[in-house]
């Protein structure tokens, strides 16, 4: 996804012609001269980081589909929307897997000696005849998104392909439940070595696969008097994905406290691990946490997706003057930014992509966390351990000691550890932190609630991000929709922004979204960076009440504004955002 383009055909030597990917789009009525203008102007802000395409895609002006679909029609080659079923297994190890993944391209099928090829990136001229060397046969183009073919490939990496699992769960017996101690960290299997295993093994790597492959950020084994459910929760919901035998739940459990490294004969008491798999070349962290329950032990698999976690400061769904201010912020060389926001909106996910944002070779970052959610690279992170004393307040504490230039403190929790965060603010070193509250102006007076004098508070405090996360409308059938009474009734009371809104938008339901109407999450967010007047009321103490009225007459965008701003772009919907500022 380019800028500039040059046209790939199967004839080497045809000249290349130049697209550019945002005239093609404005001629197909997607995008306004305006808009490229501002993704322009937002690209070279950024150091020209991303392609043109990637920031519109970033600024939601289009979809990656929308952009591909323009590029394939431009280089005159068919555009398709793969999934796993499209493709012949068989034709896959035509090239080098880390081909495929280098070149995010994948072959589709063979027929007679004409290897349909899938790409992502129509400009690339040479990856014709780079497969034809490889394999010999002539080359025929498609173009799909990268998103497709990384997904297409990870479903045919699982090992398991032909493995369906209604009839893995009728082929169990009872003598199957015997669990095979073997520790397996990579899912990506050859299928003769996945046929050997046991179905109880099958079964927990198919849970595992699919629930990365879906997106899921959890996965709740939960045992009834007669049934196991098997839930994924996705997009912050959860969903049944199946019901397997109850019978199986003993050997499921031991199965995944193997992997975990628990104590398998222990079924008395909650029990905590941790396991790292690999899925092809995808490293996947899991959490997994046991509780004994009437009918038998729940468990629950946080999933960390490395490759979804990795995000950007730019992409979280931050307004560019919000992006530009908060950027600034984290940026300084002393004071506290604090994150807050309940308990699944995303605050780590922020915090880590401040932390990418700011780390460089000359900057000394630590981290103090409650687990270590992420491991970034150049970052030094410590986990603390109550049992063994090492709380918040004794990690930080000696973690000054260690010359850093930026702390980030997964959470302030009590009143020794918000002093000792402020003092270092005040000494000379920038500290990242969040705390549970429901607005920014909130984040000020918890401190004071905690102990800590209102002062220090003024003395150091750059900023307070509030956020919350709404679903995004799937874009595969975003559509628009006339609102019920009810919920005009709502937009009335919302005020003029709302009222202002022409169009809502919603999604249909359909395949790529599970027919939820959602694909995807996007953050809202509200940012108080307090001015002189705001210290000054700080220092003497302030009310929560008086400090939202000068927040308001700074200008500052609420959560609800965000929300609004997104709504108003199709981004989410008006029920989402009414259910987020509302928790």
């Amino acid at each position: 996804m380019t800028q500039t383009q040059t046209n790939p055909t199967n004839e080497p030597n045809a000249a290349p012609k130049r697209v550019r990917v945002g005239d093609l789009l404005v001629a197909k009525g997607l995008v306004t001269p305006e808009q490229i203008d501002k993704a322009l102007a937002f690209q070279k802000d950024r150091g020209h980081q991303k392609l043109l395409g990637e920031v519109l895609i970033d600024l939601e002006y289009v979809s990656e589909e929308q952009v591909m679909e323009a590029l394939a029609e431009a280089y005159g080659i068919p555009y398709v929307h793969l999934d796993a079923k499209i493709c012949d297994p068989a034709v896959l190890d035509a090239l080098p897997s880390d081909f495929q993944d280098e070149q995010c391209a994948m072959p589709l099928f063979l027929v007679n000696g004409k290897l349909t090829l899938a790409v992502a990136e129509p400009a690339n001229v040479f990856i014709v005849e780079e497969v034809h060397r490889l394999t010999g046969h002539s080359v025929q183009l498609v173009a799909s998104t990268a998103k497709d073919i990384q997904s297409t490939l990870l479903a045919h990496a699982a090992g398991d392909r032909d493995m369906v699992i209604d009839e893995l769960i009728d082929d169990i017996e009872e003598e199957d439940l015997t669990v095979v101690e073997q520790q397996i960290t990579d899912l990506a299997e050859s299928s003769e070595d996945s046929a050997n295993d046991s179905p109880v093994i099958k079964l927990v790597n198919y849970l595992l696969f699919t629930a990365v492959q879906e997106g899921a950020s959890d996965i709740h084994i939960e045992p009834d008097d007669s049934a196991l459910r098997v839930r994924f929760r996705v997009d912050g919901q959860l969903y049944q994905k199946m019901t397997p035998p109850a019978k199986m739940l003993p050997a499921v459990v031991s199965r995944i406290k193997i992997m975990a490294k628990l104590d398998i004969s222990e079924r008395r008491v909650p029990q905590d691990g941790g396991i790292s798999i690999r899925i092809g070349k995808r490293p996947v962290d899991l959490r997994v946490s046991t509780m004994p329950g009437k009918f038998g032990e729940k468990v629950v698999i946080r999933i960390i997706d490395k490759n979804n976690a990795m995000t950007g400061l730019s992409q979280i769904g931050f307004s560019p003057a919000m992006y530009d201010q908060f950027t600034s912020l984290i940026s300084q060389p002393n004071g506290i930014v604090l994150v807050t926001g309940p308990t699944g909106s995303g605050k780590s996910t922020t915090l880590y992509a401040a932390l990418r944002q700011i780390n460089k070779e000359s900057v000394n970052i630590s981290t103090v966390e409650d687990p270590v959610e992420m491991n970034i690279p150049g970052i030094n992170q410590f986990q603390t351990n109550d049992k063994a004393g090492f709380t918040f307040a004794a990690a930080l504490r000696s973690l000054l000691r260690q010359d850093p230039d930026v702390v980030m403190l997964g959470e302030i929790r009590d009143q020794e550890t918000a002093r000792i965060a402020t003092q270092a603010a005040l000494t000379g070193h920038m500290v990242l932190s969040t705390l549970h509250t429901n607005d920014s102006p909130s984040a000020i007076t918890r401190l004071f609630n905690i102990g800590v004098e209102p002062y220090l508070v003024a003395a150091s405090i750059r900023g307070a991000l509030a956020q919350r996360l709404v679903r995004r409308v799937c874009k595969d059938c975003k559509e628009p929709i006339v609102l019920p009474d009810n919920m005009k009734r709502t937009i009335e009371r919302m005020g003029p922004q709302a009222q202002a809104i022409e169009t809502f938008y919603h999604g249909e339901g359909c395949k790529s979204c599970r027919r939820t109407g959602y694909a995807g999450r996007a953050g809202i967010y509200e940012l108080f960076a307090p001015n002189d007047e705001a210290l000054d009321a700080i220092t003497s103490g302030a009310s929560l009440q008086d400090l939202r009225k000068i927040a308001a007459a700074t200008g500052y965008i609420t959560l609800l504004q965000d929300g609004l701003e997104k709504v108003q772009a199709g981004t989410t919907t008006i029920e989402e955002l009414v259910a987020a500022i509302t928790h």
